[in-house]
């Protein structure tokens, strides 16, 4: 599992530096996908990449880019990455930094091994669930930083264990609708304190809990898979919660609906 991590890494680092060429010459080659979602010359070219240092370990791929397969031969999988090249591509055209590079690696539906990375910011966020530990590290996507070096010298982060004078709930950029202002309105009534509101883009959202700078994260607007299935590994690997609203159970992947229903990240269930 290691291995995989060491090859996650360098993939994110990869695509990432091909993001940051294309973020920095303005030419972002817009297109609108069927679902009227934006996709652009970065979301392509990061999945190029990826898949060229994934394909060889011989596991399924499920990539927010890739042609997707169908059900019937994806419920045999026991194990599967599930990428998302490019995360907050909204956010990458409005040039405001908050879109990561996403890729994890899922056995019997869970996530075991998460990356994310930050270009624009120059954070990568990492984990490997079984050894229980997340990590953060400060890299450029132009530095030539082995993934050894990465494993040996980056901090490792842990969620608030206190919510101190306020509870930080974790708000989207683009995606603050009805029902989560009531559960912030909910959240106010049961804990009787004030809530501030800490947004981020892409699945920073993950990490700023995992890291401690928020407490909750309720995402009641459609996700897939491939947007939470880093971010769920690096949660879970320091003890927080990724439960889908509706039934209460922990989240789960290379579902039939690659369709995420609604959930929360917390540590409580």
């Amino acid at each position: 599992m290691r291995e995989k991590l060491k090859t996650a890494i360098e993939a994110s680092v990869a695509a990432g530096k091909a993001i940051m060429e294309i973020y920095r010459n303005d030419d972002f080659g817009v297109e609108n996908k069927e679902d009227d979602s934006p996709l652009t010359l970065a979301d392509k070219k990061a999945n190029e990449i990826i898949n060229e240092f994934l394909v060889p370990h011989a596991i399924p791929i499920i990539s927010e880019e890739n042609k997707q397969i169908d059900y019937e031969e994806r419920k045999i999988w026991t194990q599967c990455w599930i990428v998302d090249p490019l995360d907050g591509t909204k956010e990458f055209i409005k040039k405001n930094d908050e879109f990561t590079v996403n890729i994890a690696f899922v056995e019997e539906g869970k996530p075991e091994l998460g990356v994310i990375f930050a270009p624009a910011l120059n954070t990568l966020y990492f984990a490997l669930v079984s050894e229980s530990k997340a990590f953060r590290y400060n890299i450029s996507p132009e530095e030539k930083v082995s993934a050894e070096e990465i494993l040996e010298k980056a901090e490792e982060i842990n969620p608030a264990t206190s919510k101190g004078e306020r509870l930080k709930v974790v708000g989207s950029r683009s995606h603050m609708n009805e029902d989560t202002q009531r559960f912030i309105e909910d959240l106010k009534q049961t804990h009787g304190e004030e809530i501030e509101i800490v947004s981020r883009g892409s699945s920073l959202k993950f990490c700023l809990v995992a890291e401690g700078n928020a407490h909750i994260y309720p995402r009641f607007a459609p996700t897939m898979e491939w947007d939470t299935a880093a971010g769920h590994a690096i949660c879970e690997a320091v003890g927080l919660n990724c439960i889908f609203k509706e039934t209460g159970e922990p989240m789960t992947y290379n579902r039939e609906d690659l369709l995420n229903g609604h959930f929360s990240v917390s540590y409580e269930r």
